[in-house]
């Protein structure tokens, strides 16, 4: 069965727009097509759109985790030296260069030393954490640009063709605001900086989504928004354990070879998958784990859509 989804009003000749289309965003009309001579069925059930764009990584990546030094944050300390293993652990077998800078502006500007590379151990990140990180403000934007702009030592491993990703660590909201004034206004930035950019935020959700016990707590409204944006991770600091979220940031700089659903198709045989517009058919369903498994893996900076009845 041939069907066209008009999505926001606008007709496309393929089954899908050409443009990005959010995650999670439902088009609910849909017009059908049929062979002249067959009898219409009734109103068509609500078409549901999965998406997503494979980062581009062949160029490597640079990975800058981000922390927040005040001493707000001295109980966070085991579960940032863990998500910083599982990250280690758990990234793809690229070439990837990762430093660790503490929020403070001045201090990230003019740490030393060269960043951590495939084969170096837990014991490395620990030590690069102690010697980076001691800096008591909570200034993440301002931090990572004045880093990534005037560093000495970051100018001769920063790579401008490798994808960025970001990852910043506080239990404040970022107070960069007197000088970055929104996190759009990172968000412009950091896009000219670089090509391909990836972000992560572990801060504190919301009162009502968050898992912390204390009366009142500080939202991490600007890195939220910012990761948002880049439509990256943001993990709940409170929860004790960060590791699958970690590992989730990690799969922004690895190439899917699987997408799990947002809902249950009401049909298996009508699931299409679009490539670039382009119908693309080396996949199969896995009904017992609702994912759509890729046996062709899409290729780098592809924007596929997966649409199905719900």
């Amino acid at each position: 069965m041939l069907f066209v989804l008009f999505l926001l009003g606008c007709v496309s000749d393929h089954y899908l727009s050409h443009g990005v289309v959010e995650t999670e965003k439902e088009y609910v009309y849909v017009q059908d097509i049929y062979i002249e001579g067959e009898q219409e069925p009734p109103d068509p059930d609500p078409i549901w759109v999965d998406s997503f764009v494979q980062p581009q990584i062949s160029n490597g990546v640079d990975i800058i985790w981000v922390i927040d030094g005040s001493g707000s944050m001295n109980d966070e300390y085991p579960k940032v030296l863990q998500g910083i293993s599982d990250m280690l652990s758990s990234l793809p077998m690229i070439s990837w260069r990762l430093m660790i800078i503490s929020m403070t502006a001045y201090e990230a500007e003019v740490i030393q030393g060269l960043p951590l590379i495939p084969g170096d151990s837990v014991q490395d990140a620990l030590d690069m954490f102690a010697q980076n990180v001691n800096g008591n403000h909570e200034q993440g934007f301002h931090a990572l640009k004045e880093f990534l702009m005037y560093n000495s030592d970051a100018q001769q491993w920063l790579r401008e063709d490798a994808a960025l990703l970001a990852v910043f660590v506080s239990d404040e909201d970022d107070g960069s605001d007197n000088i970055i004034p929104t996190a759009s206004s990172m968000a412009s930035w950091l896009s000219s900086y670089r090509e391909h950019v990836y972000v992560a935020s572990i801060v504190n959700l919301p009162v009502d989504e968050s898992e912390c016990s204390l009366y009142s707590h500080n939202t991490g409204t600007r890195y939220i928004d910012l990761a948002n944006m880049f439509s990256g991770q943001v993990i709940d600091i409170c929860t004790e354990d960060w590791s699958q979220g970690v590992a989730d940031a990690s799969t922004q700089i690895q190439l899917r070879e699987y997408l799990d659903l947002s809902h249950v198709p009401l049909d298996p045989q009508h699931i299409y998958v679009f490539v670039d517009g382009l119908e693309y058919h080396d996949w199969s369903y896995d009904a017992s784990l609702n994912r759509v498994v890729f046996s062709v893996t899409p290729p780098e900076n592809s924007l596929v859509e997966i649409a199905y009845y719900y």
